[in-house]
């Protein structure tokens, strides 16, 4: 096969290929998609982002319903990650962009979202099932379905998460980590526990409040709180007193020696510091979301389409408006000559009254809508040249000789007049008997 046929081969592949991405359809067909693919960053999705692949198949009802549904995969290794510890219920919510151009002008965002289980930092999000949108179109003719871009939005659920022991970091001093009898009633029967001055637990989190959870025991050391790096406001911790500032002559689990005031929802951290040379512990940090009535914007990922998905055409059925049909109302000119187009009307039947509305179908045409009406419809038509004489019909005439078949007035009978006739009559008869005798006489002399 020479090269110049391969190439013409292959070009005539990919034209048809790039044809085939615009597929007609309408109601009761089988239905035909298109296939998406996104490089999504940002937020949930992180710096390094994450790409999706979506089906998006547009479905034509009976009635003029147009639906949109989504339906949507991973693509590579990589996956929404939680941005850190929350409750069970946090949703991903997608929602994507159909551009919709035609007979029919405007956008469908199909939306979809999946809640989660309890989530840590960087646990993968569960896509929602699918996204849909719908939207009724009316308009007679064909649209043009073409998706657009993607936005993934997270909102963390409310509530509060308890984190303890590998999930923290311990940057300064020596930590070791004991199992508690249950009894005592630490957090999950263990503790972290240090006797460095200096010794840091840290822990970085997303929410709106945090708290340090430890044992009160006697002779423990004070403990410095820093958040966000800076240190608190409000002294040194005392683990070695109870809540009223007495020093402790027993031992009390789980108990809240520290309490941040409500933080703007965001990334924040917490250092828990040994500012004596004794014993501390370390429970657990309890990290509290508040309710957020928006997505936050810090975990909002914006996709962007990495592929030419193409796009749907569709056909919209509809009745094609037709001319309205005149009625019988021609205004004549004066001079008998029709020279105006004949007024025309819709009339519905049923009603009475005159067409004062009007509107624009889906074609671009004015239609007149009118008030009742209940006059038939009828079709007048008129040559615009032609000029059509009528014999006059009056009720009365002047008394002479226009014919009007009316009959002569009464008591006056017309006897001059048939005497008249009977004189012209019989003077005729007269006469012609005379020239038939003078011819008889002419000839009778030529033969002589």
């Amino acid at each position: 096969m020479s090269r110049w046929r391969k190439a013409l081969i292959a070009a005539t592949v990919g034209v048809a290929a790039s044809a085939a991405l615009s597929i007609s359809m309408s109601p009761g067909h089988a239905e035909a998609s298109l296939v998406a693919k996104y490089n999504c960053t940002g937020g949930v999705a992180g710096t390094e982002g994450v790409q999706l692949e979506a089906l998006i198949t547009p479905k034509l009802a009976e009635g003029g319903m147009l639906n949109v549904g989504w339906s949507l995969k991973y693509l590579g290794n990589r996956r929404f990650g939680s941005p850190g510890f929350f409750a069970k219920g946090s949703q991903l919510n997608l929602e994507g962009i159909v551009d919709i151009v035609g007979a029919w002008n405007g956008q469908l965002r199909p939306k979809g979202g999946k809640a989660q289980d309890a989530l840590v930092p960087g646990a993968q999000l569960v896509l929602p099932d699918g996204l849909s949108d719908a939207g009724s179109v009316q308009r007679p003719g064909t649209i043009r379905v073409t998706p657009g871009a993607l936005a993934v939005r997270f909102t963390p659920a409310k509530g509060e998460v308890m984190v303890n022991n590998h999930k923290l970091a311990y940057p300064g001093g020596t930590w070791t980590r004991e199992n508690t009898e249950a009894e005592f009633g630490d957090y999950l029967n263990d503790l972290h526990k240090t006797a460095d001055l200096g010794a840091v637990a840290k822990l970085d989190f997303t929410g709106t409040q945090v708290s340090y959870i430890s044992r009160r025991e006697r002779d423990l050391s004070k403990i410095r709180i820093l958040l966000d790096g800076h240190p608190v406001t409000d002294g040194l911790v005392e683990p070695g007193k109870d809540a009223n500032g007495t020093p402790m002559t027993g031992t009390k689990a789980q108990e809240t020696l520290w309490t941040s005031p409500e933080l703007p929802y965001g990334p924040h951290s917490i250092e828990i510091e040994n500012a004596e040379a004794g014993t501390a512990y370390v429970d657990a940090v309890k990290v509290v979301t508040g309710e957020l009535t928006e997505p936050p914007l810090h975990d909002q990922a914006s996709c962007t389409l990495i592929n030419d998905p193409g796009s749907i055409d569709i056909t919209v059925p509809g009745a094609t408006p037709t001319s309205p049909t005149p009625t019988n109302s021609v205004t004549p000119t004066t001079t008998g000559t029709p020279t105006s187009t004949p007024t025309t009307t819709t009339s519905s039947p049923g009603h009475v009254g005159t067409p004062t509305a009007t509107a624009t179908n889906g074609m671009g045409q004015v239609i007149v809508l009118p008030r009742a009406t209940g006059t038939k419809t009828v079709t007048a038509t008129a040559s615009p040249t032609s000029t059509k004489y009528v014999k006059a019909q009056v009720a009365k005439t002047p008394k002479g000789g226009v014919e009007t078949g009316e009959a002569p007035e009464q008591g006056r009978q017309p006897y001059a007049l048939i005497a008249g006739g009977s004189v012209l009559l019989m003077g005729s008869a007269t006469g012609g008997l005379l020239l038939r005798r003078r011819r008889a006489e002419h000839a009778g002399g030529m033969t002589r």
